[in-house]
């Protein structure tokens, strides 16, 4: 289970997403980025940060530590700006954190390190198996920290959970958006990385990561009426996705070698 912290100061606002996250430190005396509860890309993409970055995680992926945060709305009176302090005010209750890397770059394909094949590799896996479209040269959404990359900011990953219409037949689909991928050219093979990642999941590895969800991060819609039925849906949509991973596999691979 994700450990659970508290922010006790309220530090600044991160600008340069879209997201606006917030700096803050907690009572284990870490800093953490913390992307809030009121953002307008709302609960959907915490727990798609909460889910692609715990796989990513139990796969031995480099991604900064996770945390779930408790965050009181009152800490929003040490932000001078309005919008900012509105929103640190609506995303009261559990928001969801990354331990902040001091100094950290984000990673330009251009500049470098050039990045390990084989991690490459994988993270194009990790990033097919969860339908991240947000891993471009674009966007990258990778650091680098004492030239080492790190993977953050997962919220656009699993999007068939912002209808769940058939999420069977969706889970079955290549990732066809593989071809934009930043660490695809860089990557091996992607078949080798199917080896090395696809038996450490499993639905019970599953079910335990989707335990750790709020359930105020879970509202009914969808024909879902609570939080385990939520929780249902995301394994098995990973499951059925990891059963039928060859179709995204071969499509990755296939772009890789094209």
């Amino acid at each position: 289970m994700l450990r659970t912290v508290t922010a006790t100061r309220y530090v600044t606002p991160l600008r340069e997403g879209g997201s606006v996250p917030a700096l803050v430190e907690a009572d284990d005396d870490g800093l953490y980025v913390v992307k809030l509860l009121g953002a307008g890309h709302g609960r959907k993409a915490l727990v798609a940060e909460l889910l692609a970055g715990e796989i990513a995680r139990h796969l031995g992926l480099p991604v900064p530590d996770l945390v779930l945060v408790e965050l009181d709305g009152a800490l929003s009176k040490a932000e001078p700006d309005g919008e900012i302090r509105e929103l640190l005010a609506r995303s009261a209750g559990t928001n969801f954190g990354l331990d902040f890397l001091p100094g950290a770059l984000a990673f330009a394909p251009a500049v470098g390190p050039r990045p390990d094949p084989e991690l490459a590799a994988d993270v194009v896996w990790l990033d097919a198996y969860t339908t991240n479209v947000d891993r471009t040269a674009r966007n990258p959404n990778l650091i680098v920290w004492h030239r080492r990359l790190h993977l953050i900011d997962h919220g656009s990953a699993l999007y068939v959970h912002h209808t769940w219409a058939n999420p069977g037949e969706h889970a079955r689909r290549p990732f066809v958006q593989v071809r934009d991928h930043v660490l695809l050219p860089f990557a091996g093979s992607i078949e080798a990385a199917d080896e090395r990642l696809g038996g450490q999941l499993g639905r019970s590895v599953l079910e335990t990561l989707a335990a750790s969800i709020p359930d105020d991060w879970l509202p009914p819609e969808h024909g879902l009426p609570d939080p385990a039925s939520h929780r249902r849906a995301y394994v098995d949509y990973l499951a059925t996705r990891l059963d039928a991973r060859r179709g995204f596999v071969e499509e990755a691979e296939r772009v890789r070698v094209a």
